[in-house]
């Protein structure tokens, strides 16, 4: 049976594994999926940075949400010649998180701490142990509030520092734009579908999306979103594209 969807992009980095489920996807369904992400995240220059007149040794501890963080915070002290000195604490929102911190400095377990769970609210509750300290929040550009709403109910003293942000990844002119279908995993990507592409007419595309900001985004932008995810059957992308494909190949 042939399907009517041939070409799928899916806007997120090509997987490393070759474990993964969209691999067996495009095999069982005979789909060819392309690896395109419409957004990067790029550092702030050290100038830019500057303009935020946060100095960073005036903190006693660092909170991370995200590996990149750590990347970003790292390169910007290297460039701003800022030595972190040994007793500064580390705060990660995982135990994985915390373990890419080696990749930067001796890991030692009286100075990095993390959630048991994963969850902001785990992590505050760490860092509610230690009220002392003077936390710097490294963030993007475009973040949630919630960490610090939760640090400013705690009483916890702390400053936001942006250190890098997401971008639209541009499309060159000859690269190839032909796909029956689009997968999103954030609103940036939207944005810079539509930056790339202003002119973009959805038609017979069918737009596939993970998590409730992106499925506004789709559908604040005037797109019809034809498959999204998480929900009780598909709690992964691929299982909703699975599911989706399958019925596809049922009506025909």
């Amino acid at each position: 049976m042939a399907l009517n969807i041939k070409r799928l992009l899916v806007s997120q980095p090509k997987p490393t594994s070759e474990k993964s489920p969209y691999f067996d996807i495009a095999e069982k369904y005979g789909v060819e999926i392309d690896f395109r992400p419409f957004i990067k995240v790029e550092p702030l220059t050290s100038k830019e940075f500057r303009q935020q007149k946060i100095t960073i040794l005036d903190h006693t501890a660092v909170i991370f949400t995200a590996r990149t963080a750590i990347d970003h915070f790292f390169k910007l002290c290297e460039e701003l010649r800022v030595t972190i000195p040994e007793t500064m604490k580390y705060f990660c929102m995982t135990e994985a998180i915390a373990v890419y911190l080696q990749k930067y400095i001796v890991y030692r377990k009286r100075k990095i701490f993390f959630g048991q769970t994963g969850k902001l609210e785990d992590l505050v509750t760490v860092i509610g142990k230690h009220a002392k300290e003077k936390y710097l929040v490294v963030v993007s550009d475009v973040h949630k509030e919630d960490v610090f709403t939760l640090l400013t109910a705690k009483k916890i003293n702390y400053t936001k520092a942006v250190m890098y942000r997401t971008v639209s990844n541009d499309f060159s002119k000859d690269e190839n734009f032909d796909y029956d279908m689009l997968v999103f995993f954030s609103p940036s990507g939207i944005s810079s579908l539509l930056k790339n592409f202003p002119d973009f007419k959805q038609d017979d595309i069918k737009i596939g999306c993970f998590g409730p900001t992106t499925a506004k985004a789709v559908k604040d932008a005037g797109l019809r979103l034809d498959v999204e995810a998480p929900t009780p059957e598909a709690p992964s992308m691929t299982a909703a594209l699975e599911l989706y494909l399958k019925k596809e190949m049922g009506k025909k």
